[in-house]
């Protein structure tokens, strides 16, 4: 089972339990959708693998492969576009997870990072990375059911979009299968693998832009469209008579058929996607999930001939999400009390102990003072989550080389893909890094670390962009040591008219806001190391 570490998060596992029991038709689209998150887990983690025990031909052929995969692969603001025409934002958000797990990296096209497609994969960044680099299989399972209760609102509505486009097919006269569609669909995912099963043929059009499927989505669109010429053509087949040679099919234009499909619930009156029905209510959702785009408009709507009724027949919109929205907010507000009030008492202790610190004779006199924001306005925050994409990367691939190295460290054994020993690799002698030589390494425990930055924050820092480089750093650093678990601790000095302490991150965090106290790291005044430094 997955850690649930928020109210909102054992909402999902209850609904998705009773989603479970209360349709049987869901159990096996849902183990579907479990089994494809994990596939893509496993695609990644295999990649990796084979990369690096592998790093001659093999390894080099697959990251060639890879890469002018990735140059094909959809953006997300191509994806988001057809979302509204076959595709669905589960897919996007899957596909994102795919090109993180494969590539280490995501092609946001023109989209902000704020979107909440990349900011729920930016939330399991830490999960994912456990699932590519654990050798526990267990892991990886651990790790998809954490993406499917962190990701449930999409899944969801996934699957009633499958059950949906089931009905409109058995509307038709077929028998519609949300299992089948849910695989078609599923099955467009650039750059994902999958066992090929089934007797028709390839669905047309399920290649990535740039290629003869046209739009990113296409594939969505033509499963679709694949899927109700199927339910036509059997009804067809069914009615035909028995005696013919049966040899030949007769083909139905891809076309007409999604169109006809997709306006079916127009001409029963049912609302389009995207569209609540009158007096219907939506669930509210704790982050932005889009607001309709402003429009300029010429005319103003004046109807005539309106009516006053009284409705006593009302019973409600019968939304139950209406006392775990309010906990929820007083649970947040609750928090934010309590870290705010901690934070200013663990500032003045700070304060106290820089105080009680003997600097020496050449620093004796002078003033200390501490400071630390104890809330973080979303200012800071907001311009966190502009930059942080790019910094967490580079944070996420020193992960990935230190954790080998302490795996290493603890297994012990034989360590090959060395550039100097004393000891020759005959089988690496193919290789053209370098990486011949190996040594064997007896098993040995990570010493206990700790990290203390700190950072001049003196005016020179203002040029040359050394302040830029300096809070980039710090960012870098403490996503690093956060992912390993390993205690870090952030401070820049000034002077004022005395010493100017700044605390970003402690060791012990109260609220989960370091990172973006970091983002006020300044070029301030003057600096007096020896006071700081002690």
């Amino acid at each position: 089972p997955p850690p649930l570490r928020s109210s909102r998060d054992r909402n999902a596992e209850t609904e998705y339990f009773e989603l479970l029991q209360s349709d049987p038709k869901c159990r096996k689209v849902l183990g579907l959708i479990s089994h494809d998150i994990l596939n893509v887990l496993e695609d990644g983690y295999i990649e990796q693998r084979m990369i690096t025990d592998y790093p001659g031909i093999l390894g080099a052929n697959l990251e060639i492969r890879r890469e002018s995969t990735f140059e094909v692969l959809p953006t997300v603001t191509q994806m988001t576009e057809q979302e509204e025409d076959g595709g669905h934002i589960w897919l996007t958000v899957l596909q994102c997870i795919l090109a993180y797990m494969k590539w280490g990296r995501i092609k946001y096209g023109e989209t902000p990072l704020t979107d909440e497609r990349i900011q729920s994969v930016f939330s399991l960044l830490g999960d994912l990375d456990t699932a590519l680099t654990s050798q526990d299989f267990r892991d990886r399972c651990r790790t998809a059911n954490i993406v499917l209760i962190r990701c449930w609102p999409y899944i969801k509505n996934f699957v009633d979009y499958c059950k949906d486009i089931a009905d409109q097919a058995a509307e038709g006269g077929g028998e519609g299968d949300a299992d089948n569609v849910l695989q078609q669909l599923l099955s467009t995912l650039a750059g994902n693998s999958a066992e090929g099963t089934g007797e028709t043929e390839p669905v047309s059009g399920g290649t990535p832009s740039g290629t003869d499927g046209g739009s990113p989505t296409a594939g969505v669109r033509a499963a679709t469209a694949q899927l109700a010429a199927d339910t036509a053509k059997e009804e067809e087949e069914s009615e035909s008579d028995a005696a013919t040679d049966g040899g030949e099919e007769k083909e139905y234009p891809m076309e007409e058929t999604a169109t006809a499909a997709s306006a079916a619930p127009e001409e029963e009156g049912l609302p389009m996607e995207g569209q609540s029905p009158p007096g219907a209510c939506q669930s509210v959702a704790e982050q932005e999930n889009g607001r309709i785009p402003l429009t300029d408009t010429s005319t103003l709507s004046a109807p005539e001939g309106g009516t006053m009724e009284r409705d006593d027949d009302y019973k409600g919109t019968g939304y139950t999400g209406a006392a775990s929205d309010i906990q929820r907010i007083l649970e947040k507000i609750a928090e934010g009390s309590v870290c705010q009030e901690l934070e200013r008492q663990r500032t003045k202790e700070l304060t106290e102990l820089a105080q009680s610190i003997s600097y020496g004779n050449i620093h004796e006199g002078v003033s200390m003072k501490v400071h630390r924001i104890a809330q973080v306005d979303d200012d800071l925050k907001e311009q966190y989550q502009e930059v942080s994409g790019d910094l967490l990367h580079i944070s996420k691939q020193l992960q990935k080389s230190v954790l080998q190295q302490m795996h290493d460290s603890r297994r012990g054994g034989k360590q090959t893909g060395l550039l100097m020993g004393r000891r020759l690799d005959i089988h690496a002698l193919s290789r053209n890094d370098g990486r011949v030589f190996y040594k064997n390494a007896l098993p040995n425990e990570i010493p206990a670390l700790s990290v203390g930055l700190l950072l001049d924050e003196s005016g020179s820092m203002c040029s040359c962009d050394r302040a830029t480089y300096a809070r980039a750093t710090a960012i870098i650093l403490y996503d690093f040591c956060q992912a390993l678990g390993i205690p870090i601790m952030v401070y820049g000095h000034s002077t004022g008219s005395g010493v100017d302490l700044y605390s970003y991150a402690e060791f012990d965090a109260i609220d989960r806001d370091d990172r973006y106290r970091m983002m006020d790291i300044s070029a301030r005044g003057s600096n007096r190391d020896g006071a700081a430094l002690r």
